[in-house]
């Protein structure tokens, strides 16, 4: 049986969480972190990392100086680490493979596995279709969500550039530009409404034909699934920091 510590835990995708984690029987929350202390159902919930009485696997599901605070406790305390907040600056991605050499620490803007699947075929077809196709992201997120392109948006775009050698340089805005589009464009547009909960286009635009690859999160469900699928993952490793990558690449043979 797993122990899983939730930080973030009143948020939506904390409850979230303890909705799936209640149904299983290979893990089970044993606290919870948020700005305030109380509980959740039988949970207790503390404000601060300090005050924790118990050990476990971390899910992080807060902010950026969230997700520092708890990769530094997990190195503090020997506690893997499974990192989800999104908005992280280059310096706070820099804190977390930092802790990952004296704890495992696993890191993902997006936990959902179909959206992984996708940005593994994203790189194959880059492969195939990226000297002769230009690309281009679409992202589509709820009213509310605060950065924009989003994490996975970017982690996609990483992708494909690696696998074309750096060769791209991204384009957010087109609207104060008049000229046709670049050979080393790749384009990232952001849409922001409703209550949509994810949404992810890829798109490579050839002469004659496209090809699109389309991931739809249907509930926050998916995401929490592949926390747990992580946390799950993450207590069996050594100190070092893992990705989807790592975690599909155990159940994919042809990835």
């Amino acid at each position: 049986m797993t122990d899983i510590i939730i930080q973030g835990i009143c948020g939506r995708m904390g409850r979230t969480l303890v909705d799936k984690i209640a149904g299983r029987t290979d893990c089970r929350v044993v606290a919870g972190v948020d700005r305030t202390s109380g509980s959740v159902g039988e949970i207790p919930v503390y404000s601060s990392f300090s005050e924790l009485p118990c050990k476990g696997v971390i899910i992080d599901f807060s902010s950026p100086a969230g997700a520092v605070a708890a990769a530094e406790y997990g190195v503090a305390q020997g506690l893997p680490c499974v990192i989800c907040s999104t908005g992280l600056s280059p310096e706070d991605e820099a804190s977390l493979e930092q802790a990952s050499a004296k704890t495992p620490v696993f890191r993902s803007a997006n936990m959902s596995v179909g959206i992984n699947v996708l940005i593994e075929l994203a790189r194959q077809a880059t492969r195939v279709l990226g000297n002769e196709f230009d690309i281009e992201i679409v992202e589509k997120h709820h009213r509310n969500k605060l950065d924009a392109p989003s994490g996975t948006a970017l982690m996609i775009a990483n992708a494909i550039n690696a696998e074309a050698d750096g060769k791209y340089e991204y384009v957010y805005d087109r609207s104060q530009v008049r000229q046709k589009r670049g050979d080393r464009e790749l384009g990232i547009s952001a849409v922001r409404g409703g209550g949509i909960v994810g949404e992810h286009e890829v798109l490579f635009c050839g002469p004659e034909e496209v090809v699109t690859l389309q991931h739809s999160a249907g509930s926050r469900g998916v995401f929490a699934d592949g926390a747990i699928q992580a946390a799950l993952y993450l207590e069996k490793q050594q100190p070092g920091y893992y990705t989807m990558t790592d975690l599909l690449r155990g159940k994919l043979p042809c990835v």
